[in-house]
């Protein structure tokens, strides 16, 4: 009989987890909805320490940000971003630090900034396939060799020569995939790698010339968002 009792509590109890794990399941899906990205859409204000934390739309909040600053100075989070360590209380209360420069980016008035080097940059373009422009900077070395002039020293290398280390600053366009959070430089060869994701969209401009790739980025960009539409989650009010 105490054995039958036991069985059956065991199960009571276990059917009584699966419940309350389900329950739990279901209640935090329904309090979040997945809603059509558009221009108008905004992103909760915050800072992202990662993409998954942009793809679930879940920052860190100002109000969590340990700081000084007002939360109203309209330059916040370039001021907080301005430091080495960005200071937080997480979701159980727990101070923590992290380098900013290991964060992914911070939204602010709705719209994204991503962390390239030591700046951070607007996407301009959210979908699918997300695209921005950021300023990165390019080194070049070349060889200095002071008796270059000199007829009577005919070996470059031998007579002086030494490299010197040019460092200059230029825009680049870049594409992020929405779904891996993956940056690649905004090229044709990339592209036509990401539009693999929909098939007839990639084998329509596989088909056209090298010019004609370079010159329609832009365009099948767009396309491929229009047929692939990009849902974010929000909090049900």
């Amino acid at each position: 009989m105490n054995e039958i009792m036991i069985k059956r509590d065991y199960i009571l109890a276990s059917v009584f987890l699966i419940f309350s794990f389900l329950s739990s399941a279901l209640s935090q899906a329904d309090s979040n909805r997945m809603v059509l990205y558009t221009p108008e859409f905004e992103f909760i204000e915050g800072i992202y320490l990662n993409f998954e934390q942009v793809r679930n739309n879940t920052p860190i909040l100002k109000s969590r940000l340990i700081t000084d600053i007002d939360y109203y100075n309209k330059d916040f989070f370039e001021q907080v971003l301005d430091n080495k360590f960005i200071y937080f209380f997480d979701q159980v209360g727990i101070r923590q630090q992290v380098r900013t420069s290991d964060i992914w980016g911070f939204s602010h008035n709705g719209v994204l900034y991503i962390s390239m080097e030591d700046g951070f940059y607007r996407i301009t373009i959210v979908g699918k396939i997300c695209h921005f422009v950021a300023t990165v900077t390019t080194y070049d070395t070349r060889y200095y060799d002071p008796y270059y002039y000199n007829p009577y020293y005919y070996n470059y290398y031998r007579y002086g020569g030494y490299p010197t280390t040019y460092s200059s600053n230029e825009l680049r366009q870049y594409i992020l995939d929405f779904d891996t959070g993956e940056v690649y430089n905004y090229n044709r060869e990339n592209l036509e790698i990401l539009l693999m994701k929909d098939p007839e969209l990639h084998d329509e401009y596989s088909q056209l010339r090298r010019k004609k790739q370079k010159q329609l980025k832009f365009l099948y960009l767009r396309k491929f968002n229009e047929r692939n539409p990009l849902y974010i989650p929000v909090q049900n009010p």
